[in-house]
Protein backbone atom coordinates (compact mmCIF):
# COMPACT_ATOMS: atom_id res chain seq x y z
CA UNK A 1 0.00 0.00 0.00
CA UNK A 2 1.43 3.53 -0.67
CA UNK A 3 0.95 6.27 1.87
CA UNK A 4 0.16 9.89 0.28
CA UNK A 5 1.91 12.51 2.55
CA UNK A 6 -1.58 13.74 4.42
CA UNK A 7 -1.80 9.58 5.93
CA UNK A 8 1.67 10.35 7.39
CA UNK A 9 1.51 13.83 8.40
CA UNK A 10 -0.10 14.69 12.29
CA UNK A 11 -3.13 16.56 12.08
CA UNK A 12 -2.97 20.37 13.06
CA UNK A 13 -3.37 21.22 16.92
CA UNK A 14 -6.90 22.76 15.66
CA UNK A 15 -7.93 19.71 15.02
CA UNK A 16 -7.64 18.59 18.82
CA UNK A 17 -9.14 21.72 19.82
CA UNK A 18 -12.16 21.40 17.81
CA UNK A 19 -12.37 17.66 18.71
CA UNK A 20 -11.97 18.82 22.50
CA UNK A 21 -14.80 21.22 22.16
CA UNK A 22 -17.17 19.20 20.30
CA UNK A 23 -18.19 17.50 23.38
CA UNK A 24 -20.19 19.18 25.55
CA UNK A 25 -19.41 18.28 28.99
CA UNK A 26 -15.20 19.66 28.11
CA UNK A 27 -17.04 22.92 26.67
CA UNK A 28 -18.75 23.46 30.56
CA UNK A 29 -15.29 22.83 31.74
CA UNK A 30 -13.59 24.86 29.99
CA UNK A 31 -16.40 27.62 30.36
CA UNK A 32 -16.23 27.06 33.94
CA UNK A 33 -12.26 27.29 34.24
CA UNK A 34 -12.73 30.68 32.83
CA UNK A 35 -13.81 32.19 35.94
CA UNK A 36 -10.92 30.68 38.03
CA UNK A 37 -8.39 27.11 38.27
CA UNK A 38 -10.40 25.17 39.93
CA UNK A 39 -9.65 21.11 41.17
CA UNK A 40 -10.22 18.03 40.33
CA UNK A 41 -12.90 17.27 42.61
CA UNK A 42 -14.15 20.55 42.43
CA UNK A 43 -14.74 20.36 38.44
CA UNK A 44 -16.39 17.19 38.44
CA UNK A 45 -19.40 17.79 40.71
CA UNK A 46 -21.42 19.37 38.68
CA UNK A 47 -21.39 16.27 36.58
CA UNK A 48 -23.46 12.92 36.82
CA UNK A 49 -20.62 10.49 35.79
CA UNK A 50 -18.01 8.36 37.67
CA UNK A 51 -14.66 10.15 38.63
CA UNK A 52 -12.60 8.16 36.21
CA UNK A 53 -14.57 8.61 32.76
CA UNK A 54 -14.53 12.83 34.21
CA UNK A 55 -10.77 12.52 34.28
CA UNK A 56 -10.63 11.28 30.61
CA UNK A 57 -12.74 14.56 29.79
CA UNK A 58 -9.62 16.45 31.68
CA UNK A 59 -7.03 14.47 29.73
CA UNK A 60 -8.34 15.15 26.87
CA UNK A 61 -8.47 19.29 27.30
CA UNK A 62 -5.06 18.36 28.68
CA UNK A 63 -3.63 16.61 25.81
CA UNK A 64 -5.23 19.81 23.05
CA UNK A 65 -3.38 22.05 25.30
CA UNK A 66 -6.78 23.99 26.38
CA UNK A 67 -5.85 23.45 30.22
CA UNK A 68 -2.79 22.87 32.45
CA UNK A 69 -2.96 21.32 35.18
CA UNK A 70 -0.48 21.27 38.77
CA UNK A 71 -0.44 18.74 41.36
CA UNK A 72 0.05 19.87 45.01
CA UNK A 73 0.12 17.23 46.94
CA UNK A 74 -2.78 15.21 46.23
CA UNK A 75 -4.62 18.39 44.44
CA UNK A 76 -4.76 18.43 40.76
CA UNK A 77 -5.93 21.76 40.38
CA UNK A 78 -6.81 22.87 36.40
CA UNK A 79 -6.28 26.04 34.65
CA UNK A 80 -7.66 27.21 31.18
CA UNK A 81 -4.66 27.69 28.56
CA UNK A 82 -6.04 30.95 26.17
CA UNK A 83 -3.38 30.27 23.44
CA UNK A 84 -5.65 27.18 21.65
CA UNK A 85 -8.73 29.42 22.26
CA UNK A 86 -7.04 32.19 20.20
CA UNK A 87 -6.28 29.69 17.48
CA UNK A 88 -9.36 28.57 17.16
CA UNK A 89 -11.08 31.63 17.31
CA UNK A 90 -8.29 32.77 14.50
CA UNK A 91 -9.49 30.03 12.28
CA UNK A 92 -13.24 30.53 12.61
CA UNK A 93 -12.05 34.65 12.17
CA UNK A 94 -10.62 34.00 8.90
CA UNK A 95 -13.51 31.67 7.96
CA UNK A 96 -15.81 34.18 8.90
CA UNK A 97 -14.07 36.33 6.42
CA UNK A 98 -13.90 34.24 3.67
CA UNK A 99 -17.48 33.81 3.63
CA UNK A 100 -18.69 37.29 4.39
CA UNK A 101 -16.28 38.00 0.96
CA UNK A 102 -18.29 35.70 -1.22
CA UNK A 103 -21.69 36.94 0.16
CA UNK A 104 -20.59 40.27 -1.23
CA UNK A 105 -19.23 38.70 -4.55
CA UNK A 106 -22.78 36.89 -4.71
CA UNK A 107 -25.15 40.16 -3.69
CA UNK A 108 -22.72 41.95 -5.97
CA UNK A 109 -23.62 39.46 -9.05
CA UNK A 110 -27.26 39.29 -8.28
CA UNK A 111 -27.25 42.75 -8.40
CA UNK A 112 -25.45 43.05 -11.90
CA UNK A 113 -28.46 40.58 -13.16
CA UNK A 114 -30.99 42.36 -11.49
CA UNK A 115 -29.88 45.77 -13.47
CA UNK A 116 -29.77 43.60 -16.81
CA UNK A 117 -33.10 42.57 -16.51
CA UNK A 118 -34.52 46.18 -15.86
Amino acid sequence: MIMTSLQTESPPPIDGIFRALADPTRRRVVERLNRSPASVSELAQPFDMALPSFVEHLRVLEGCGLVHSEKAGRVRTYQLAPEPLKLAENWLAEQRALWERRLDQFDAYVMTLKEKDK
